[in-house]
């Protein structure tokens, strides 16, 4: 069983954490990379755009979005 890896990141002004498998902190890096961004900045942007989606579901689609897409 795969253990969940939590981050802490600043959302809003306000200290959020985040808690994912190590395969999606890895997909979010890769992604963050690849927009020449750094990860608590695409976190952010997920942030914002994640609707009434808890955190962890919208990194993890987005995550897979970006997957789907390589």
């Amino acid at each position: 069983m795969t253990r969940l890896r939590k981050r802490s990141i600043l959302l809003a002004g306000h200290a959020t954490s985040i808690a994912l498998e190590p395969e999606f902190w890895a997909a979010l890096e890769a992604m963050a990379a690849s927009r020449s961004v750094a990860l608590p900045a695409l976190l952010i942007q997920i942030d914002q755009g994640r609707d009434d989606h808890p955190l962890a579901s919208a990194c993890r689609l987005a995550a897979l979005r970006f997957a789907s897409e390589r």
